[in-house]
């Protein structure tokens, strides 16, 4: 396909960051069979020269730096790993396969740069924001820029990759006017919640396995074996977090305990801990009764609640459930070596929650 830049690859600039980077999703996980491994790896290096390719160029200072800013400051690449991997179940050489995976790390950026806005967030990738370094109205235009760039690459792989990159689009924007928007009073908490983080976290991952394996003509029937996999391990990935969140004296997810209790973010352990009628689940209410909880004694003071209270085994076991929900997906599939590949994605979302 055309590339969508001005310049060639050879005349990209330096990013500091190599296309092979050593925090990557690939590096985490046990593929056991090595054919598999060196062709993911290889693949992988050709969507990150791919991604530099599409967001470089195009455009002045600081509009152009911009754009490229958080694909060269890095990430695990999770979701262009899946589309390889959703890949093999049809057939993995296929035309465009590196294109598909590129287009779900394009949308996941894009969606960063939007976030990241709406939260005021100061970093991201352990590098400044977009929106810290050049400001709201630079960070929006180039996650819209990118969105663009999505539509064009997505409508060269055809009318199925094209209709998907809307639906899954649509849904996280769904997603998060439903956050801001809130639940609709107490008892809907619990639904308000699985709602948000299937549409924010659950609809990207599944469209990300489920597009590597349409490009590839995998099986429609291995296509949706695959897609409700990755429903389920798109949000149990996000009650992972919400549980690390909690749980660690330094999150894995790169961010500070207690970042989403100082947001007010309401957590599917917090969430959990709000209907505890002991003593310490009145204090806790009472502590978060006026949202954020910026004060650092205050919060230091809440983690401790929730650490101790039965809210955290409460939300294990829905992430566990949904983790099982995964499984089962995946033994709906052809076997074959991506099979426990997937599965291994599973195993990490439990040894990083613990």
């Amino acid at each position: 396909m055309t590339s969508l830049t001005t310049g060639d690859a050879k005349s990209l600039p330096p990013h500091g960051r190599s296309a092979q980077q050593p925090d990557r999703l690939v590096d985490a996980i046990t593929i056991a069979d090595p054919e598999l491994e060196a062709r993911l790896r290889r693949r992988l290096a050709e969507v990150e020269q791919r991604l530099l390719e599409c967001t470089h160029g195009d455009g002045t200072a600081p509009a152009a730096d911009a754009t490229s800013h958080l694909v060269a400051a890095g990430g695990k690449r999770m979701r262009p790993l899946l589309a390889l991997l959703g890949a093999e179940f049809g057939d993995p050489g296929a035309a465009g396969i590196v294109d598909a995976a590129v287009i779900t790390e394009l949308v996941h950026v894009a969606s960063l740069h939007h976030d990241d806005v709406m939260d005021a967030a100061p970093t991201r990738h352990g590098a400044p924001s977009v929106n810290a370094r050049w400001g709201n109205t630079i960070a929006v235009l180039t996650g819209d820029r990118l969105l663009a760039r999505i539509a064009k690459l997505a409508a060269g792989l055809g009318d199925g990759a094209l209709r998907l990159y809307a639906d899954t689009a649509n849904r996280l924007v769904r997603g998060q006017l439903r956050e801001l928007s809130g639940p609709a009073g107490p008892d809907d908490q619990p639904a308000h919640y699985f709602a948000v983080i299937a549409d924010k976290s659950g609809s990207l991952i599944s469209a990300s396995v489920r597009l590597g394996a349409r490009q590839a003509g995998a099986p429609h029937s291995a296509e949706l074996a695959l897609a409700e996999f990755g429903e389920y391990l798109g949000t149990a990935f996000q009650i992972s977090d919400d549980l690390i969140d909690i749980t660690s004296e330094r999150s894995q997810s790169g961010k500070q305990p207690g970042t989403d209790l100082a947001l007010g973010i309401p957590t599917l352990p917090v969430i959990f801990a709000l209907n505890d009628t002991s003593a310490e689940g009145r204090e806790l209410r009472e502590l978060l009764e006026d949202g954020a909880l910026g004060d650092e004694a205050l919060r230091g003071r809440a983690l401790d609640l929730l650490r101790s209270s039965p809210a955290l085994d409460q939300a294990r076991a829905v992430l566990n459930d949904h983790l099982d929900r995964a499984r089962a997906a995946l033994a709906e599939l052809p076997p074959g070596p991506a099979v426990p590949a997937l599965a291994a994605l599973c195993d990490l979302i439990t040894d990083r929650t613990g």
